[in-house]
């Protein structure tokens, strides 16, 4: 069993007392961007949750991934990275992550410890510290030569005077370090309170959305010198073509004509890359074939478009 899937594994094999009825939390995952909020969701829920990239702000949405083990249900929000901006796409963005702070049992608050505390951990600092009692902090990257736990502690203690030491843990998402431990400490801030998903589920999303993730992962990481947020995915149709196949037809959506021709490639071999590795990833997480005609369409400004913001950005 690999490391990812080990996590849960481990952590309900574990000797525990059961608290008086379940406990179930609604944990939201704030940031910077590429922080590694989304490999710390794929890593604790033990599936592929949410795409992950090297290009910032990869996630647009509250992605849920669920974690069930003896101590309860842990309901993760990974919100999508903040960072002071004041385009209209970044504001919506920064809006999401707003109300998931507000909503939620428990915060997890990531610090890349590979780069320095500025003004944008600032930001998500002076944001989560009045949440401070449903907070609990992971430094992450510790597996990475850059990774400096002092600085990040120091900022922590500077900006965050008084803060609990039993609540800070050193992780790495990527090699699940220490992530029981960070679960642990979630459950402990949990109410008692009935689940919110039955035990098998693992994520709330639709299969539509599912699919469009996929589809814009392997496009931004093939083209993210290019055009890494100039492009949106447009489920257009899907059709259940018997028990075991699933047809769909979607579009790459792009802001102008030049960029179409990118996103194409030359003889049409970049589309067909990001077609068939999309056609992969879809066999790893649905039990029947997903059949895929890709094209690519220009949405001119869709970013500075209320009607396609609020769609893709809920």
């Amino acid at each position: 069993m690999d490391s990812i899937s080990q996590t849960v594994s481990d952590f309900n094999n574990e000797e525990e007392i059961p608290p008086v009825g379940p406990k179930t939390a609604l944990v939201s995952i704030i940031g910077r961007p590429s922080a590694g909020k989304s490999t710390f969701l794929n890593t604790a829920s033990g599936e592929k949750i949410s795409i992950v990239s090297s290009v910032p702000q990869t996630t647009r949405n509250a992605i849920r991934g669920i974690v069930n083990t003896s101590l309860g249900q842990i309901v993760f929000v990974d919100t999508p990275g903040l960072h002071e901006s004041e385009k209209k796409f970044n504001l919506k963005l920064t809006d999401i992550a707003r109300e998931q702070i507000e909503e939620s049992d428990a915060i997890l608050y990531l610090i890349d410890t590979t780069r320095p505390c500025g003004d944008e951990e600032s930001l998500i600092q002076n944001m989560a510290f009045p949440y401070k009692e449903k907070l609990v902090i992971g430094l992450n990257k510790i597996d990475d030569p850059k990774s400096n736990v002092d600085e990040a502690m120091f900022f922590i203690n500077d900006k965050m005077p008084g803060f609990p030491k039993e609540r800070i843990f050193k992780i790495s998402a990527k090699d699940d370090t220490n992530i029981n431990d960070v679960l642990r400490s979630l459950y402990d801030l949990a109410p008692v309170a009935p689940h919110l998903y039955p035990e098998e589920f693992y994520t709330d999303q639709e299969v539509e959305f599912r699919i469009a993730e996929i589809i814009r992962e392997q496009a931004i990481n093939r083209l993210q010198q290019e055009l890494p947020h100039a492009i949106y995915i447009n489920v257009q149709d899907m059709e259940m073509k018997s028990p075991n196949h699933l047809a769909v037809r979607a579009f790459i959506c792009v802001e102008r004509d030049s960029q179409k021709g990118i996103v194409i490639g030359k003889g049409a071999q970049m589309i067909k890359t990001i077609r068939v590795e999309s056609i992969k990833e879809c066999r790893k997480i649905f039990p029947y074939r997903v059949d895929l005609d890709l094209q690519v369409k220009v949405d001119k400004n869709w970013r500075q478009k209320d009607h396609v913001l609020d769609k893709l950005l809920k």
